[in-house]
C-alpha cells in the first residue's frame, strides 16, 4: 500500500503548486476531485452488483430446494391418499348399494340401523338477515342508524358541569 505521510502530501502539493501554478490548481483539485468521485462510486456499483448476484444464486438454490421438498410432500399425499381410497373401499364394500337396490334388510341383518342419507333442509337465509334483536344490537353497539361525524362528537361531548356566567 502506498504511505503517504502528511509531509509527503505537503510536498506534493508544493511541487503541484510550482508546476502548474496558481491560477490552474483550484480546477484541476475539482476536477481530480470529480474523478475520484466517479470512480468511488463506479467500485461500489460494482460491489453491489456482484452481491445481488450472489444473494439472487442463493435465493435460487432456495428455490429448488423447496421445490423438491414440495414434490416430496406431494408425492407422499398422493401415495397417501391413494391408501386411504383403497382401505376405504374396502371397508364401505360390504354396505355400498347400486341405485334402486335397497338393502336395509341385509344390515339389519347385521345388526345395524340404517342411516337416511342427508338432505338439504333448503332454508331461506333471506329470513335469518333480520333475526338479530333490536336490543342485542344496542348492547353490543352495532349502528342502526345514521349519524354524521359532527352530531355523534357533539352527542358524546362530556357535559360541563361548571358553568361559567
Amino acid at each position: 500500500m502506498i504511505d503517504l505521510g502528511i509531509s509527503k502530501l505537503a510536498l506534493i502539493g508544493v511541487v503541484a503548486l510550482v508546476v502548474i501554478g496558481p491560477e490552474k490548481l483550484p480546477s484541476l483539485a475539482r476536477t481530480l476531485g470529480s474523478w475520484l468521485g466517479k470512480a468511488q462510486r463506479y467500485v461500489a456499483d460494482v460491489k453491489a452488483e456482484v452481491g445481488r448476484s450472489i444473494e439472487l444464486e442463493e435465493l435460487k438454490k432456495m428455490k429448488e430446494s423447496m421445490q423438491d421438498a414440495a414434490k416430496d410432500v406431494k408425492s407422499s399425499m398422493e401415495s397417501t391418499a391413494a391408501d386411504f381410497e383403497k382401505s376405504w373401499a374396502e371397508a364401505t364394500s360390504e354396505y355400498s348399494t347400486t341405485p334402486g337396490q335397497d338393502n336395509s334388510e341385509a344390515l339389519a341383518e347385521l345388526g345395524r340401523s340404517v342411516v337416511p342419507a342427508y338432505r338439504n333442509p333448503d332454508k331461506n337465509w333471506r329470513v335469518k338477515q333480520k333475526a338479530m334483536p333490536q336490543w342485542y344490537k344496542a348492547r353490543s353497539g352495532v349502528r342502526t342508524h345514521v349519524q354524521s361525524g359532527a352530531a355523534r362528537v357533539a352527542r358524546f361531548r362530556p357535559k360541563n358541569r361548571f358553568k361559567q356566567s
